[in-house]
């Protein structure tokens, strides 16, 4: 990935507009966030880290309080990560296959996270995976978890893979090579329907939430735009032997009042 100089650092291209782009104002933000998630589900502080998560990826009026329960859920059993590989899916630049970004390092108002080039290195072997800046350039499926990352994890490294047209096989060959130990979360990131009226989405939504929970894959993109990324840790959850736990499901009408056309989330664990 060095070959042709230094790697450049990730430029945020959703600060102001998905999350605060003042880091002062983010960060009071994401304490806020993680603040209340605990206060509605307390965390067992014992409690073992999970291998892996999935959760949302709207702008944080939206989606940040169903986040901020997954990231809760880690803050206190963080300690052993080293390592997150963040998958989340395309909306700007299609691809086939999984893109790493041309990068040393993601920014963000909270400052800079840097890539895992090891890891880069050893899944960019697989044929599927290709690299690409532009996949990365204006993303924001992997963007906005970032924060959330930083703030309960502090010192990590990030393996981002931007995720377009590729089986759940293909996807969950990539996790094998990085699943590793206790040193590495995956992070799934995937909203669930769009634009429903809120009780067809709710009743959409829970659906695909009990597929979730069944392993039961692959989801369609009309269930979950992040379907491609969610079908492959699906997949090798079962390989792995890991088991989800719903944390929350709801929508945007529950959190931005407008009921009428809504975007579903949810926020699931996996634990070993």
């Amino acid at each position: 990935m060095e070959q042709f100089g230094p790697l450049p650092v990730r430029q945020p291209a959703v600060a102001g507009l998905f999350y605060p782009g003042d880091g002062a104002e983010l960060a009071a933000m994401l304490a806020g966030l993680l603040a209340a998630a605990r206060a509605r589900t307390p965390v067992d502080p014992v409690a073992t880290a999970p291998k892996a998560l999935i959760a949302p990826h709207a702008g944080y009026v939206y989606s940040g309080p169903t986040a901020a329960l997954a990231y809760a859920q880690l803050a206190l059993a963080a300690e052993p990560i080293e390592r997150v590989v963040l998958l989340g899916p395309v909306h700007r630049v299609p691809i086939r296959g999984l893109a790493l970004p041309e990068a040393r390092a993601f920014d963000t108002p909270l400052g800079e996270v840097p890539v895992d080039l090891d890891g880069a290195r050893a899944v960019g072997r697989l044929p599927q995976v290709t690299t690409s800046a532009a996949a990365h350039a204006l993303e924001h499926s992997l963007e906005v978890h970032v924060p959330f990352l930083q703030t309960v994890l502090g010192d990590f490294t990030l393996l981002p893979l931007a995720v377009g047209d590729a089986s759940p096989e293909a996807v969950a060959e990539v996790l094998d090579v990085v699943w590793s130990g206790p040193e590495t979360l995956v992070v799934a990131s995937s909203d669930l329907s769009h634009y429903l009226p809120y009780a067809d989405a709710c009743a959409v939504d829970r659906r695909t939430v009990d597929r979730i929970l069944a392993l039961d894959g692959p989801l369609s993109h009309h269930e979950a735009c992040g379907a491609t990324p969610v079908n492959g840790l699906l997949d090798a959850a079962r390989a792995h032997g890991v088991h989800p736990h719903l944390l929350e499901v709801c929508n945007s009408g529950d959190t931005a009042g407008d009921k009428r056309r809504v975007v579903g989330y949810a926020a699931v664990a996996f634990t070993e």
